[in-house]
């Protein structure tokens, strides 16, 4: 069986996902840039892994936006992004919370209509390892 870890930034909250994804989007909805800060959110979905937190889970807290079904699980005490499971048995991990490798790549992006107009030009934009002078 497939198994992922993750944890927040400041490595209170550990969790593992036991399962495989189904899809990988990268949501480029007003809603996922506001809580993510950035041009898109990146969201693995699985129906039939299991989330189990490892530790600190009373660290976990969450916020549906009323009158939506935007859900965001995060650390309390640094704000990083974490899995949720929603409608009753979709587990939700923002890809960049997990610690071990997925070997799938995103299926497609999503809410393309309100992406950011600088967003479409991020494959020309120079790539540096580092920081740059």
């Amino acid at each position: 069986m497939t198994r992922h870890e993750g944890s927040c930034l400041c490595g209170t909250v550990k969790f593992e996902v036991r399962g495989g994804f189904d899809s990988f989007y990268l949501c480029h909805c007003k809603h996922c840039q506001k809580d993510t800060g950035s041009a898109h959110a990146a969201n693995l979905f699985s129906q039939s892994a299991e989330l189990s937190w490892l530790a600190g889970a009373e660290a976990v807290t969450s916020y549906t936006l009323p009158g939506t079904r935007h859900h965001k699980s995060f650390c309390k005490f640094c704000g990083s992004a974490l899995p949720s499971v929603q409608l009753a048995s979709l587990v939700v991990v923002p890809a960049g919370c997990l610690d071990t490798e997925v070997d799938v790549l995103p299926n497609a992006h999503i809410f393309t209509s309100s992406s950011s107009p600088w967003s479409d030009a991020l494959g020309d934009v120079p790539k540096f390892k580092e920081l740059p002078e």
